[in-house]
């Protein structure tokens, strides 16, 4: 019996743990990641380690979300991230520079190897055949100290793709119809493999935008096989020397397959608020728009933009339409420039953002109240944009581009013949924004250079014997990361904040959980399914933390947020009948008597007890030793402080 791709790398990688799905597996990892919303605190949290100089083969950190500089904050950050960076053996990003997804892709994703990052969309990397997850800071931390990373083995998804995508139909439309299979839980617990006749078509820009986008499925990664066209890629980069051919046995067993007929899609949009909530542009109908926001590490690289100025050339933008484009690196930029096709963007009418996150975040562009604003994004949470009311739908950059013209969602097969572009056998090589670290032998010499906003991180405690904490919140299903620890640009500035930051947790939910928190002096969430889906943020993990939340109980949660609960020492529980979600109500006092003896025994079940009601709970212990001894530490911190001591 054969491997999958995924497969072969993990069994390449693997240090502890046999590769047995549901088993918890670690592996080496080769390299790693973070972004300035979350790199801060997965900083301080590498320091609090003690481990001098990181042991990864390859470690960036990227200044690519928090670019917005309305303070001091955000460049008081970058400044800390930067002097970090130059102390500890990372490569440094600098502002500018580009999206940390897009760069990474170009200059220093390898097939075959290991990435995490501290963004769930690090698996865009998976387009190159690299085996890319994303995770907590705490997790990235304890990688760059050359810690493994730890997984429950994932079951194995082959999506087989045949034919040939039609003209104006793209990538983005692609995924989005694994999303309408799939659904944003349908990846959970799983890798999505693409394969089949009709990958042959599909650049690796394309593949790094359908690999990207499985974070919306709740997957643990996606992975294309690494082949003629991913060499022709990396040479273009002048990066051929590390191209690995990487491909699936033609006998390897997958747990599930669904197949794609690529000439059959239509351009197809997801509606507000779910990116699962597919239907065809043609479905949806030729609804008026105020705003197209074209970019992100979805849709930015160099193939999307020249798509869409061949699209825009000639054209006006429509008087009710702002358009926004971010093109995703310093490369894509300069190349676009070069070309010409820069000028066709700027004579259409198209603002010009800089090469970031931007609007993806919630870091400016906001939508005018009611708002209906097409983007090349890959999130559309309800508020994530800025705007509470705003109407947000996630579209390919053929589609925002047509639609930016007529001034309605429109879709773009109707427009006539469409434009040719030509893709550079060669890319421009500039890497003169990213700043190599010092050498080993000058590292005592670099000083970590501290704001006053950042605060140190939040301190744990090993888990009580028992305890009892009312429930102060109870929410439903799909609660993402943007519910419990929002973003955009009043907010973000304050990520390495965690005490000012609480004043913002769940607020969307109920605006007094905070107060209400403070006053319980400790607390328990329950949630509905899915719980947590979203960005790979931890801070919806320490918030809590710092809050006295001890425990959330819920039908099911999203892989990374269930691992970041358990690295800040929250306990995860999940219902053992769903049916008991209707037995807490918000408020009820909830105890946790024999808590740490229950998962220090290895046992599987545990019955919190509703001493409001006087009904007995049983809840699932699912978890591995390593979990398990990471509870009862307090939290990863902790516990690797004890391994290191040891």
């Amino acid at each position: 019996m054969g491997f999958t791709i995924a497969e072969k790398i993990i069994r390449a990688h693997l240090v502890e743990g046999e590769a047995v799905k549901g088993n918890d597996i670690g592996l080496k990892i080769d390299q790693t990641l973070t972004q300035d919303a979350t790199g801060t605190m997965a900083y301080l949290e590498f320091e609090a380690m003690g481990v001098p100089r990181v042991k990864t083969e390859r470690s960036v950190a990227y200044i690519d979300h928090n670019t917005l500089q309305t303070g001091f904050e955000n460049a008081d950050d970058h400044r800390f991230i930067a002097s970090v960076a130059k102390k500890h053996g990372i490569y440094f990003s600098r502002p500018g520079n580009g999206i940390c997804h897009q760069i990474h892709l170009e200059r220093f994703g390898i097939p075959g190897k290991t990435l995490i990052g501290s963004d769930s969309h690090t698996p865009t990397c998976g387009g190159i055949g690299m085996l890319a997850f994303g995770a907590g800071g705490l997790d990235v931390a304890v990688a760059m100290g050359g810690g493994a990373y730890h997984i429950t083995m994932p079951k194995m998804v082959r999506i087989n793709l045949t034919g040939k995508l039609r003209p104006y139909v793209s990538a983005k439309d692609v995924i989005l119809e694994v999303l309408r299979i799939m659904s944003v839980k349908g990846g959970v617990g799983k890798i999505i493999e693409y394969g089949g006749e009709g990958v042959q078509t599909l650049s690796v820009p394309e593949r790094a935008t359908i690999t990207n986008m499985g974070a919306e499925l709740g997957a643990s990664t996606s992975i294309f096989p690494a082949d003629e066209i991913t060499r022709q890629f990396m040479e273009a980069q002048e990066r051929g020397d590390d191209f690995v051919p990487v491909y699936a046995d033609d006998d390897a067993v997958y747990d599930e397959i669904i197949n794609i007929d690529l000439s059959a899609l239509r351009p197809a949009a997801a509606m507000p608020h779910m990116p699962d909530n597919v239907k065809s542009v043609a479905e949806i109908g030729p609804i008026k728009i105020d705003q197209v926001l074209i970019g992100s590490c979805t849709n930015s690289s160099l193939r999307d933009m020249l798509r869409v100025a061949a699209i825009l050339k000639g054209k006006t933008v429509h008087p009710d339409v702002s358009l926004g484009i971010a093109p995703g690196s310093k490369q894509v930029f300069n190349m676009l420039a070069q070309c010409g096709a820069l000028s066709d963007l700027i004579a259409a009418g198209a603002r010009i953002l800089e090469c970031a996150c931007g609007p993806c975040i919630g870091m400016g562009q906001s939508p005018n109240s009611g708002g209906i604003s097409l983007r090349t994004f890959n999130r559309n949470f309800e508020g994530r944009s800025g705007t509470a009311d705003g109407q947000i739908y996630l579209v390919s950059p053929e589609t925002a581009a047509a639609s930016a013209i007529t001034g309605v969602l429109t879709d773009p097969t109707t427009l006539g013949e469409c434009p040719e572009i030509q893709m550079p056998t060669h890319f421009l090589i500039n890497d003169n924004m990213i700043v190599p670290p010092a050498p080993e032998s000058e590292m005592d010499s670099v000083k970590i250079l501290r704001g006053p906003n950042i605060k140190p991180f939040p301190v744990t405690k090993p888990l009580e014997k028992s305890f009892e904490s009312p429930a102060v919140l109870k929410v439903g299903d799909n609660i993402t990361t943007d519910h419990i620890m929002p973003a955009g640009a009043k907010i973000l500035p304050f990520r390495s904040n965690i005490p000012y930051l609480s004043q913002f947790c769940f607020k969307q939910c109920d605006e007094h959980f905070a107060e209400n928190c403070k006053k319980a002096g400790s607390a328990v969430i329950i949630g509905g399914a899915n719980y947590g889906q979203g960005s790979s943020r931890e801070h919806a993990a320490l918030v809590p933390l710092y809050l006295g939340v001890k425990a959330v109980m819920t039908k099911s949660f999203a892989r990374i947020h269930v691992a970041n609960l358990i690295n800040a020492g929250i306990i995860p529980l999940t219902f053992e009948n769903e049916a008991d979600y209707d037995a807490i109500s918000k408020d009820d006092l909830l105890a946790f008597d024999g808590i740490r003896d229950a998962i220090a025994s290895g046992a599987q079940s545990f019955a919190v007890q509703n001493k409001t009601t006087g009904k007995s709970i049983p809840v699932a212990l699912d978890f591995s030793t390593r979990q398990r001894e990471i509870l009862l530490a307090g939290g990863l911190l902790n516990y690797t402080k004890q391994q290191n001591a040891l």
